[in-house]
């Protein structure tokens, strides 16, 4: 069948399906699929900047629009999955030139270009040897365009905030719970943080305490490690730890005793290659848990106990 053809032969999405997919690319970033979660997500960001959650919205359209572009299923679509990385990319955005008017058609060029970025993982893990582990795409895509974002715009840069210096190890501890959480969206922000992780149980409470888990796990381990105060109350040695617990404890493998296990084990992981990777003084983004999400979804694939969704 020829691409034409087999684009006319793909169903229709309907105004509502465009705007439900663009709304739940925002939950897809904790990898669910709930308009409310998505509404509190971008709460979140908007309690941050209003325009951060501007940009946050144009880079998941783009996504989404050029997912579908690319030949993506009507239902990969309306559940957000061809959006969380070009959301992630707008937040990458704002991260780096701030909200000026060229962060809006940058945000929308990353949201478009996570679309053939993502097709090149997926080819990667769906037609090689490594088919075999059936890893998932997850955030890469969105870490290799904010990489060439942040790279490609430094003229555009804009100075971060000042942190404020925490040097009480139990108030690093304590605001580390919900700035771990915030941070996955590249917020310093203990509001954002609560409502993200309000999002993720309403979702469903197994996320919910999945990510909370994660984000005591990654604080206790990057004291542990000797990461500052500072770092680990601004969320930034905990953050990926949230993600890692969700994806083995719930997402990617079947919740059971064992995966928890591993997402506590993959968790600590965790805490050390975000430490390895802050030594090479280089973007970090979410590569700390793809890189341990992907080894330990291998590793699990050579026990039979535990089992894919």
């Amino acid at each position: 069948m020829s691409s034409a053809g087999a684009a006319a032969s793909r169903p229709a999405i309907s105004g509502s399906g465009w705007v439900s997919g663009w709304g739940q690319g925002l939950s897809q970033i904790f990898f669910q699929s709930n308009i409310y979660t998505a509404l509190l997500i971008l709460a979140a960001f908007a309690v941050a900047d209003w325009r951060m959650a501007l940009l946050v919205l144009t880079g998941c359209a783009g996504n989404t629009v050029g997912g579908r572009l690319l030949g993506a299923e009507a239902s990969s679509v309306t559940s957000g999955l061809q959006g969380f990385c070009g959301a992630l990319a707008g937040a990458a955005t704002f991260s780096a030139v701030g909200g000026q008017w060229q962060a809006y058609p940058i945000a929308l060029v990353g949201g478009l270009l996570c679309a053939p970025v993502t097709w090149l993982v997926v080819t990667l893990f769906t037609k090689t040897p490594l088919k075999i582990y059936a890893l998932p795409s997850t955030t890469a895509p969105f870490c290799i365009v904010a990489t060439g974002i942040l790279l490609s715009t430094q003229a555009l840069h804009v100075s971060a905030a000042p942190s404020s210096t925490i040097d009480s190890e139990p108030l690093a501890f304590a605001r580390s719970l919900l700035t771990n959480v915030s941070e996955v969206v590249l917020v310093n922000n203990v509001w954002s943080g609560a409502l993200i992780l309000l999002g993720l149980f309403v979702a469903s409470w197994k996320v919910g305490l999945a990510g909370l888990l994660g984000s005591v796990v990654g604080s206790l381990c990057a004291l542990a490690l000797g990461e500052s105060l500072t770092e680990t109350a601004n969320g930034l040695a905990g953050y990926s730890g949230v993600l890692t617990a969700i994806a083995l404890a719930v997402v990617f493998l079947r919740s059971s005793t064992l995966s928890w296990i591993l997402a506590v084990v993959g968790t600590a992981v965790t805490a050390v290659v975000t430490l390895l990777m802050h030594e090479l003084s280089g973007p970090t983004y979410t590569w700390p848990y793809i890189l341990t999400t992907w080894v330990f979804l291998v590793i699990a694939h050579y026990i039979p106990a535990a089992k894919r969704p």
